[in-house]
């Protein structure tokens, strides 16, 4: 019997060997030449602590509130597509895990699953959103970063064969040809949007009361825009280095966010989320919260639901073990001083 995983990039290995590399490249792949994908990863390692010591850490306080639900800790499913793919329950149990762990899940409109089981046209949109509204989802998230899919030459090279989006059945066709590449691309191309722009976003404002977060934020510029047209949340996030090759970690781009946004609104971030230190590092650049995919797929294609639930545990296992070394008996203790960038140690070195 194999050993029981002590991290996440165990999790990994165990996904890896249970699944088709066809469906362990889609989910592990990253655009083009994948330096993103690697950087979101190893900015974490450059960023060091500042432990404080003496301080009373007999009891440690996960939890933390966003958008006014209170959660056991800063730590969120980011939405990911087709989870059936990994287990045949797919978002049901990535879903349960969510619950039973006292977390948020975010449902990405790629589910295998429906909306009721757990943008191209604005009415298919607006549907999209009626029918979250009705099932009780309590924000929309939109993402922004994919005006057209980035290159991922791993579907390419296995042409990357991909259900149909059972949210999308009856609203748009969902049975694409493709002759080359993968039909997840010929799929994408017929759902994205290259023309989305700001005025899309005030669009959707006017049809939902729902808070919505926008997702895809790298810049300062950006930031500052996402405030005025009124969001209620910002999600730092290069799309898990899906899209654009040699954009920044966004652990590295999440202070520029941060200090433009001045605590306006609440800033959460992705990418490269792999232990309880990252989760800490995060806060401490000013982040609300992190959002984690890969390593919940994983979980799901290792182990199924208690695997989703095993890699939640382990990031709240392994913060709370941070936030007693350096001195943080709650969320709130944790502050900019606690960490140093490369930035800084390198300035400090002139």
């Amino acid at each position: 019997m194999a050993a029981e995983p002590v991290n996440l990039n165990e999790f990994q290995e165990l996904a890896r060997l249970a699944l088709p590399k066809m469906y362990y490249d889609f989910y592990a792949g990253g655009a083009e030449d994948e330096h993103t994908l690697k950087e979101n990863v190893e900015a974490f390692h450059r960023i060091t602590f500042r432990p404080r010591i003496l301080v009373d850490v007999s009891r440690i306080d996960l939890s933390t509130t966003i958008l006014d639900y209170k959660i056991s800790a800063p730590i969120i499913i980011a939405p990911t597509a087709l989870h059936k793919l990994a287990n045949p329950e797919g978002e049901v149990a990535t879903a349960r895990a969510a619950a039973s762990c006292n977390t948020i899940m975010v449902l990405s409109f790629t589910s295998s699953s429906t909306i009721e089981e757990v943008f191209k046209k604005r009415d298919i949109t607006a549907t999209l959103v009626q029918r979250a509204e009705r099932n009780g989802f309590k924000a929309l998230v939109l993402t922004v970063d994919t005006p057209r899919l980035g290159r991922r030459e791993a579907d390419i090279k296995n042409k990357m064969i991909t259900p149909p989006l059972k949210n999308l059945e009856g609203l748009l066709s969902t049975k694409v040809s493709s002759d080359t590449g993968s039909n997840f691309e010929a799929d994408a191309n017929e759902t994205m949007d290259a023309s989305l722009s700001w005025k899309d976003l005030e669009w959707l404002r006017s049809i939902t009361n729902l808070p919505i977060l926008i997702k895809g934020i790298l810049t300062r510029e950006d930031a500052i825009k996402a405030v005025e047209v009124g969001v209620a949340g910002i999600i730092v996030s290069n799309h898990g280095a899906r899209q654009l090759d040699y954009s920044p970690a966004t652990i590295s781009a999440l202070e520029e966010v941060v200090h433009a946004v001045k605590g306006r609104v609440p800033i959460l971030m992705d990418g490269g989320v792999r232990r309880g230190t990252d989760v800490f590092k995060a806060l401490a650049l000013g982040a609300q919260a992190v959002l984690i995919g890969r390593p919940v797929v994983y979980g799901l294609a290792a182990k199924g639901e208690y695997g989703v639930r095993r890699v939640i545990e382990m990031l709240k296992d392994e913060f709370e073990l941070t936030m007693a070394l350096t001195g943080c008996p709650s969320v709130k203790h944790i502050t900019r001083k606690h960490v140093r960038t490369e930035h800084e140690r390198i300035h400090s070195m002139l």
